[in-house]
């Protein structure tokens, strides 16, 4: 199933995967240095954890970012608010600011999946942006730029994100094992990508709104103009987010041994139930408004100070 969002290409469906880009509000940095990067990618973690993404590709310049990003369920955009919201928050209390972080909308390029070389195509690109962008002198190797996927899929499997999917790209590129070699071989692959990069071709390629065949581009026209007007698809999209939190919630209410009842007979504060909002927090996009209203624990404020506190606890 398919759904569109009411602007401009906002279309989530299972499986898809979006070559994801935003940029600074005014050209301004989004990353002041290296503790703001890893900040950075630990939310992109958590959102990946929430969302179930499967990240193919990234790269972190100074004042936007990149990510090739596959959404198993059609999430892209809860997915993308919790991100931006969650990281511009934590930025904005680290260097004391307040207001707007990213400029406007990002901008998500669908991305052919099916193996035809699309996919190879997006994430050699997000790759590559060290190299358009003259961060590395032509003696420094790619794998020098320290803030992109690239890097990562020289390592060992164990020592990945654990949201860092590899072996699509592995194998567009024709590699079939990810061992030593097979890794030597991606690298080689990449070096020699960048010594004949067509940086005009590659910009060019990158600009509109799909990246795949012919086919791959109308069928997704086809689902645009069939949807088209129509007024049910916010509630379509926010029922994917709600159906994960509805089973995690009726999965810790069987471990409890808790009927649906005991929600409302013990106390607000239970720790049961703090136990149950503490995993909805970490693992949806659910707001703390609807899991103090689901799990009948007050006012999203009085739920806040509860993990708050809870948090405090368990760092002691």
């Amino acid at each position: 199933m398919l759904w569109v969002m009411a602007r401009k290409l906002r279309l989530q469906f299972q499986g898809a995967i979006y070559h994801v880009m935003n940029r600074g509000d005014h050209q301004e940095p989004i990353f002041r240095g290296v503790t703001d990067r890893e900040l950075f990618l630990k939310t992109l973690g958590q959102a990946c954890e929430k969302t179930d993404w499967q990240v193919h590709a990234w790269c972190l310049m100074s004042n936007h970012f990149h990510l090739v990003v596959e959404t198993p369920q059609p999430n892209l955009v809860a997915g993308m608010k919790w991100l931006l919201g969650t990281y511009t928050a934590r930025f904005n209390r680290r260097h004391k600011l307040f207001g707007h972080l990213f400029s406007g909308r990002y901008k998500a390029l669908f991305v052919d999946g099916s193996g035809t070389g699309y996919l190879k195509s997006a994430c050699d690109y997000v790759h590559l942006n060290p190299v358009r962008a003259k961060l590395l002198r032509r003696s420094q190797r790619l794998r020098e730029f320290r803030w992109s996927s690239f890097g990562e899929y020289l390592k060992s499997p164990a020592a990945r994100p654990v949201w860092l999917r590899t072996e699509r790209l592995l194998g567009e590129h024709g590699i079939q094992k990810d061992s030593p070699a097979g890794r030597a071989e991606f690298e080689k692959r990449l070096e020699l990508r960048r010594a004949s990069e067509d940086l005009e071709h590659q910009e060019e390629l990158m600009g509109g709104w799909c990246l795949g065949s012919e086919q791959f581009r109308q069928e997704l026209l086809e689902q645009m103009n069939e949807r088209k007007g129509a007024e049910h698809y916010g509630a379509e999209i926010r029922e994917s987010a709600t159906e994960k939190a509805e089973r995690l919630v009726k999965e810790q209410l069987r471990r409890l041994g808790w009927r649906e009842l005991d929600l409302t007979a013990h106390r607000k504060g239970a720790p049961e139930k703090l136990e149950i909002a503490s995993r909805l927090r970490k693992e949806t996009t659910m707001t703390l408004a609807w899991i103090a209203q689901r799990l009948q624990m007050g006012t999203k404020t009085h739920l806040s100070h509860l993990l708050y506190w809870q948090q405090r606890k368990a760092a002691n």
